[in-house]
C-alpha cells in the first residue's frame, strides 16, 4: 500500500521577513514533518524582522536561523496549497494549484507587542489549515 505524499504548502509575502515566516514556522512545527512547508518573497528582505524573531522565541519557536528567500515559479508549481499575504499581483498563478489570501496585518517595522496579535492570529489559521488538510496537529 503506497502512502500518499505529504501535502506541501507555500506562503508569499513581499518580504518573507514575518507573516510568510512566522506561518511556516507554525506550520513546521504542529504538522511534525507531515507537511513540506516553504515560504518565499516577491521582493525578499535582507533579514527577517527582529520583532518577529522575539515573537516566535515568546511561543518556543526559533527563527532566528532562517533569511528571507526569494519567490521563484519552480516554488509555486513544486506547492499543492499557495498562501499569500499581500503580495498582489507579484504572485504567479499556476493551473491546478489552490491559492489562498490571508488579510493580516504586516509586521514590517513594528515591536514585538504589535506582532504577537499577527503572530496568534496566524498559528489560528495555520490549525484551521491543517484541519482542512487532514493533517493532526502535534499536542
Amino acid at each position: 500500500m503506497n502512502t500518499p505524499a505529504a501535502p506541501s504548502v507555500l506562503f508569499v509575502c513581499v518580504h518573507n521577513a514575518g507573516r510568510s515566516q512566522m506561518a511556516a514556522a507554525f506550520l513546521s512545527h504542529l504538522a511534525a514533518g507531515r507537511v513540506q512547508v516553504f515560504s518565499a518573497g516577491s521582493a525578499p528582505a535582507d533579514t527577517i524582522n527582529p520583532a518577529v524573531v522575539e515573537a516566535m522565541r515568546e511561543v518556543g519557536i526559533d527563527l532566528s536561523a532562517e533569511s528571507p528567500k526569494v519567490l521563484t515559479s519552480e516554488a509555486v508549481q513544486a506547492s499543492d496549497v499557495v498562501i499569500t499575504m499581500g503580495c498582489g499581483d507579484a504572485c504567479p498563478v499556476f493551473p491546478g494549484k489552490r491559492y489562498l489570501e490571508w488579510t493580516l496585518d504586516d509586521p514590517a517595522g513594528k515591536g514585538a507587542e504589535a506582532v504577537r496579535p499577527v503572530r496568534d492570529e496566524i498559528e489560528q489559521r495555520v490549525r484551521g489549515l491543517l484541519t482542512e488538510l487532514g493533517v493532526e496537529v502535534r499536542a
